[in-house]
């Protein structure tokens, strides 16, 4: 598998081409995200790009503009579709230097999506830590439903997730079925066990929810911050192109190992979008859409 390595300011990344995929991000030799190994498939989506839409779609199934879609059920379990259309496809780089890299790839109409999107992610590292960037461009003719979030596993430190402090500025979380984790509700988080907006101990909470209501700073930046009991500490931030953010705590059922990252991934659009058009974006032919964030190390 193709990959790229950059470094700058104590941080080393390495993105694959196939999926445009976050494969490993380091400060001082310190993991970051969970990583996964190099020339093999990309384990439970780590650090791809999701995109034309994210998280699932209820039966593969979705209409728009007085038409009817099928695209792939991917999660069979769920009878659902999940991550878009992207991941599997290599990206080609367009610029490479010693800390940054960009990658495109261009997503053809299919049955389920019959429209032509361009998309390039921009990988930057600095002393700030790892900037991404995803742009998008509908280069067909033909409006299309679109939105993307990234999917990295965070890593705050050598303790289990169990001891980690969570601390999360969103004031609201989307309810969701037991057994397809279906968009039900949004319920505030005042008087329950997700409200991290103060910090506090994930210790056994199971989380695998679309949160809202997200604090955003005066320069529009909103920031997760996930630490481990030792000092060190790991942070996302992005801007309000993304008003939602989903938290998992990686749960797997034995003999699969369990809650190895925080899954954070700030989203343009909640689950089930397609079928909901809650803050789905509407790409009129060469319209142009762009959602960025950044992953960065804290230490004590």
């Amino acid at each position: 598998m193709t990959e790229y390595r950059i470094s700058a300011g104590g941080y080393t990344a390495v993105i694959t081409a196939r999926a445009g995929a976050l494969r490993e991000l380091r400060y001082r030799g310190r993991d970051l995200v969970v990583p996964f190994p190099e020339g093999g498939p990309i384990p439970d989506y780590r650090g791809i790009i999701a995109a034309p839409w994210l998280n699932r779609i209820a039966d593969g199934r979705y209409a728009f503009d007085g038409n009817e879609y099928q695209v792939p059920v991917n999660e069979t379990e769920r009878n659902c579709a999940l991550h878009g259309l992207v991941f599997p496809l290599d990206w080609r780089v367009v610029e490479h230097d010693a800390s940054s890299v960009a990658l495109a790839v261009t997503l053809e109409p299919a049955s389920g999506y019959p429209h032509r999107l361009s998309l390039r992610a921009d990988y930057g590292l600095s002393s700030a830590g790892l900037d991404s960037r995803v742009s998008a461009v509908n280069v067909g003719t033909t409006s299309a439903p679109y939105g993307v979030c990234p999917h990295p596993y965070l890593l705050a430190g050598p303790a289990p997730l169990d001891e980690w402090s969570l601390q999360l500025p969103a004031g609201a979380f989307l309810e969701v079925t037991a057994d397809r984790l279906l968009p039900r509700n949004v319920r505030d988080v005042d008087n329950h066990g997700f409200d991290f907006r103060g910090g506090r101990v994930i210790g056994t909470t199971e989380i695998d929810h679309a949160f809202t209501g997200i604090g955003f700073d005066g320069d529009g930046r909103a920031q997760v911050l996930v630490r481990d009991p030792g000092g060190t500490a790991v942070g996302m931030a992005w801007d309000r192109s993304c008003p939602w953010v989903q938290i998992h705590t990686a749960d797997k059922t034995a003999p699969a190992r369990s809650r190895l990252g925080l899954a954070v991934e700030p989203m343009t659009c909640p689950p089930d979008a397609f079928n909901s058009g809650t803050d789905v974006h509407r790409l009129g032919p060469g319209g142009t859409h762009e959602a960025s964030w950044t992953i960065f190390a804290q230490d004590s």
